[in-house]
């Protein structure tokens, strides 16, 4: 015909087909409106223009649907009767004249016995192919019958006819279409999986279903993109359906299901479900029960997004794990965008970030944040320091990288934790020196473990997670937060609170997806998880008396194995050592114990916990270090004097220190004859005379 594209072709083909049927319905319908006795070689000439249609390639839309959901010649007339008065406003007057009421100028299923052969019954009922299906709309008359209501072609089936193929309007609010794109990038490990389910899926192309293709991993994006490259190459439109959206009414549900199973009939289509989202919950849960009734109903290519459960959902299924690219993977993609001599650079990155190669062309490609900014956070930043690190002291474009790689990975976790802002510094925290030495082999095996674990090959012979988790113990105010956060701002690394009390849910399975869902987001970017009040999951197990006691045996075991697996830093923190269960101390690479502050140890705070600009009057550092405080009450302390100095226009001196702590021991419940440490009369000194600081002596 014309050099057209096969899309532009299929227009003109459909236009070409149903011109010619018109045509072939104008002259049936003039016949019987003249009452005319037809008779073959009549109709030859119409008839024989529809025959012609018919060989056209591609092929008409018109046959095409007809073929595909089983049409009668009858029901496809019916469908004729309808397009015609759409397309032609001319057939209203014909169809007036052959009810012979002007009034009835639409066409009716009366209209369709009385014209065409081979009409049956059955092609009006509920469950026929044109009202099954969707095809026709039947617009109901007062005190009219059945057969003489109007019938109506519905908006997207005459789209279809003339070549205009788009999915129906009304599935849109159950589904995200999701386009495939040249950016999508899968490594040498994930193209095998993509393969895996190719094979599988042009293995079983013949059989009368395909198999539901689930997904088993913890990241979703990567899910994606499998799912949309592998859709790309088989020529479908992927969409994801919105599980929280599928109708639970009866009725609904089934207008959903049969609404798919058209548009999946006459569209290239594929459906990517994400049902993460029901694990954990009632396996009879409305939207799990929709689902499995979606699933036993509809035919097609579905892709399943799981973590390891496929809820029950099919029985004809193949499963999948999908993970991350290997670290090997990710440090040659670095290299490759980087260039040569950056080796050292990627190995650094790789060791801390753990991203989908679209992940790292994206952070690469976007525009870096700028030198100052970065060199204004710390001077010299920390995660420089080393002898192996020495060569990236000045490279600009590392600590580009490494901050941006930050930034990328931040948005995920600060959903479902509290980034703490990191302040604190070697400098400024207090604590014994063993303490200390403590917290720098934990900073250490952080910054050396791709040299320990891949250049001297403990990666190959652990078998165990590689991650370092740690317990700080000590009552509040002892310096733990301090140490996390130290801890972080050496690494330059995110640091976030997460307090257990709240990811403990009473319903069965919550806990276990909320530590799963904080644990996948950290994964990406390394970041020091500081698990607050650990005592509220890793207390002394008791008896299992009931289910949930065992439900909370299983999260806590969870929980364990997701610690001794995180590649990242996770520090527990406790307030009550002794309620916690020994045998799960012993499997966690530190426990450090943070002891009440000495009064050496005191001393050392209160000379250090006063910023350089606060003007101070003379202190007595002997005595303030006399009285029994942690280190967080005397930072209280400081920040309570320092108001009242500011309110009085003076400097900060031992009558604003000690009205600060007498507030410290009120607001504590603290006795203040503990006060009494030194000689009465010395002591009244630091306080206004109006003070009655011991009235309980």
């Amino acid at each position: 015909m014309t050099n057209t594209t096969t899309d532009e072709q299929l227009t003109v083909n459909s236009g070409y087909y149903l011109n010619n049927a018109l045509n072939w319905l104008k002259l049936k319908l003039n016949f019987y409106i003249s009452q005319y006795e037809s008779s073959v070689d009549a109709f030859s000439p119409a008839d024989s223009l529809k025959e012609k249609a018919v060989n056209l390639s591609p092929l008409p839309a018109f046959i095409t649907l007809s073929q595909t959901l089983q049409l009668s010649e009858f029901e496809q007339n019916i469908l004729l009767l309808c397009v015609a008065i759409e397309i032609n406003p001319h057939f209203a007057q014909l169809y007036a004249q052959a009810h012979k009421n002007e009034k009835i100028n639409y066409p009716t299923f009366a209209l369709a016995f009385s014209l065409f052969d081979q009409f049956n019954w059955e092609a009006i009922a509920p469950n026929s192919p044109l009202r099954y299906w969707g095809l026709i709309e039947i617009l109901s008359l007062k005190n009219e019958s059945l057969i003489n209501c109007p019938i109506q072609l519905k908006e997207r089936i005459l789209h279809y006819f003339l070549g205009i193929n788009q999915i129906d309007v009304r599935l849109l609010s159950y589904l995200i279409p999701l386009s495939s794109s040249d950016d999508n990038i899968l490594s040498p490990s994930q193209q095998q999986i993509k393969e895996k389910i190719l094979n599988n899926w042009q293995n079983q192309d013949y059989s009368p279903k395909l198999p539901h293709f689930y997904l088993f991993g913890a990241n979703s994006s990567i899910k994606k993109i499998i799912c949309q490259v592998l859709c790309q190459e088989k020529g479908l439109t992927l969409y994801q359906l919105i599980v929280e959206q599928i109708p639970t009414n009866s009725q609904e549900l089934t207008n959903f299901i049969r609404l798919w199973q058209r548009e999946s009939q006459l569209l290239p289509l594929a459906l990517y479900i994400d049902i993460q989202s029901l694990e954990g919950k009632n396996p009879n849960a409305q939207h799990t029960t929709a689902l499995r009734q979606f699933f036993q109903s509809c035919q097609g290519i579905f892709f399943i997004d799981s973590y390891d459960n496929d809820l029950g959902l099919s029985s004809h299924k193949m499963t999948v794990e999908v993970n991350k690219p290997t670290p090997e993977e990710q440090y040659h993609y670095w290299c490759q965008l980087l260039g040569e001599n950056n080796e050292l650079v990627a190995k650094q990155l790789t060791s801390q970030f753990n991203l989908n190669l679209t992940d790292i062309e994206e952070i690469f490609r976007s525009p870096q944040p700028p030198l100052e900014e970065i060199k204004n956070r710390s001077p010299q930043p920390p995660f420089l320091r080393g002898a192996n690190s020495v060569n990236l002291a000045e490279n600009d474009l590392f600590k580009q990288l490494w901050q941006s790689c930050l930034t990328y990975t931040t948005p995920k976790i600060d959903k479902l934790a509290q980034r703490i802002e990191l302040k604190a510094t070697w400098e400024d925290i207090v604590l014994p020196e063993a303490i200390k030495g403590q917290l720098e082999h934990i900073v250490a095996q952080i910054r050396y473990r791709h040299q320990v674990y891949d250049e001297w090959g403990y990666r190959k012979r652990l078998n165990r997670g590689l991650g370092v988790s740690a317990v700080f113990a000590g009552e509040s105010g002892t310096g733990k937060t301090m140490a996390a956060e130290v801890i972080a701002n050496e690494l330059q690394l995110n640091l976030y609170r997460i307090d257990l009390s709240t990811v403990v849910s009473k319903y069965i399975g919550e806990t276990e997806k909320n530590l799963r869902r904080l644990f996948d987001a950290a994964e990406e970017g390394g970041g020091i998880l500081f698990f607050d009040e650990a005592d509220a999951l890793f207390g002394k197990r008791s008896e299992v008396k009931d289910s949930h006691d065992r439900y909370a045996n299983i999260e806590t075991n969870y929980l364990l194995q997701r610690l001794e697996s995180y590649s990242g830093l996770a520090i527990l923190a406790t307030n009550k050592r002794a309620s916690m269960d020994i045998a799960f101390m012993r499997r966690l690479r530190y426990i450090i114990d943070f002891p009440f502050p000495s009064p050496e140890i005191r001393q050392q705070i209160w000379r250090k916990v006063f910023p350089p600009q606060v003007p101070l009057d003379e202190l007595d550092y002997d005595y303030l270090a006399q009285i029994s405080l942690t280190g967080g009450s005397i930072i209280n302390i400081a920040l309570n004097a320092s108001f009242m100095a500011a309110s009085k226009g003076g400097k900060i001196g031992m009558n604003e220190i000690m009205s600060a702590i007498r507030a410290e021991f009120l607001k504590t419940e603290r006795p203040l004859y503990e006060l009494n440490i030194k000689p009465k009369t010395e002591i009244w000194s630091y306080w206004d005379e109006e003070e009655e600081v011991f009235e309980e002596i």
